[in-house]
């Protein structure tokens, strides 16, 4: 990972925001600019060089991961410590990022800080920089979304009536620790018949009925990085009406993968999906955005919703993700991720779309 250029792309945003220094508080955005992935840190960041805050239990895995950074094992809280760098690098203006430090902290290091040096708000400092992914960035999101797709033959395993969907959900979740997942990247949706019809259905003690829709939705993390999938399934024999659902979601996709490209608007692929449902008369039933990017985090920017003007680039990996939810029926969503190129997409999850009953 190229933590030099990350810092400095840092660097040249805070100077744009005139800005002497960034306090990164948020864990992930840590991880990202200097490598770090302990729980506990501040990560002073300012134009010539980044200082590391933790405490002693992270002293030898702060050595070890941190790249770039001067580290400093702090004795008691953060805060001051990070107050007294401040302090000493005569900081005229310290960003905070805002979504990620709470009113209480905010209001501890305003008294730590003379009154003369500005405490301002930033949102998203960091997240702009994650959007645009480097060659090893998309080299193991490659790999979290192939070890995710393998737990797609689990799951069709798993799914047979009178099942629970926790049941399903946990052969799942064993099945992914066993392969080499770190972790999953969410709480995995199974949600069955009626069900289905919930958008973040996630799986419960209800059991799968004898024929209807199942949505399942799951991601693993490897190496710190996330993969996003979801595939719906038919339980029994579906009828026209349940095939005509599951048709039009999945040309809603196709045409809003087409729509990806380089320089194309994330309001342009969201468009794209609601236009092909509006053919179908469906699209009042399409209720969330058409997808988002993935990394170290499950939704990152850029959000590819109605209406919205973000570009997107070359190298950025999103989700495209359209869904249909009567409710009363049933539901069905199918999701891939994608790696944005200068003439078009790269779909990265190799798992069928068409539809499978059991």
């Amino acid at each position: 990972m190229d933590y030099t250029g990350r810092q400095q792309r840092l660097a040249q945003a805070l100077d744009g925001l005139k800005l002497d220094a960034l306090l990164v508080t948020h864990a992930v955005n840590v991880r990202y600019v200097c490598g770090f992935t302990g729980s506990n840190a501040v990560l002073v960041a300012g134009p010539r060089r980044c200082i590391l805050l933790t405490d002693g239990r992270y002293a030898e895995q702060a050595n070890a991961e941190a790249q770039n950074v001067r580290v400093v094992i702090a004795r008691g809280a953060l805060l001051p410590e990070a107050a007294k760098i401040l302090k000493k690098q005569r900081t005229a203006a310290a960003g905070i990022e805002a979504e990620h430090m709470p009113v209480a902290q905010r209001s501890i290091l305003r008294g730590l800080l003379p009154k003369k040096v500005r405490l301002r708000e930033t949102t998203g400092v960091v997240e702009q920089l994650r959007m645009m992914k480097e060659a090893a960035e998309i080299s193991n999101l490659r790999q979290s979304v192939l070890l995710g797709a393998r737990l797609f033959d689990t799951a069709l395993e798993a799914v047979r009536p009178g099942v629970r969907e926790i049941g399903v959900a946990a052969e799942l979740e064993y099945a992914a620790r066993r392969l080499g997942a770190e972790a999953m990247a969410f709480d995995t949706i199974v949600a069955a018949g009626r069900r289905s019809a919930l958008p973040h259905g996630r799986a419960s003690a209800a059991p799968i009925p004898a024929r209807g829709f199942v949505v399942l939705d799951w991601g693993v993390k490897l190496a710190g990085y996330c993969s996003d999938q979801t595939r719906t399934v038919h339980v029994g024999t579906p009828d026209s009406e349940m095939r005509g659902q599951y048709m039009a979601v999945r040309e809603a996709q196709q045409a809003a993968m087409e729509a990806v490209r380089a320089g194309a608007t994330a309001g342009d692929v969201d468009r794209a999906a609601r236009q092909a449902l509006q053919h179908s008369g469906l699209a009042r039933y399409f209720t969330h955005s058409t997808g988002h990017g993935v990394g170290l985090e499950i939704h990152e920017a850029p959000r590819l919703g109605k209406g919205l003007h973000e570009r997107l680039r070359a190298g950025m990996i999103v989700t495209i993700e359209p869904g249909v939810y009567v409710p009363g029926k049933g539901g069905v969503r199918i999701e891939d991720m994608l790696c944005v190129t200068e003439t078009g997409c790269e779909v990265l999850t190799p798992t069928t779309r068409e539809l499978i009953t059991l």
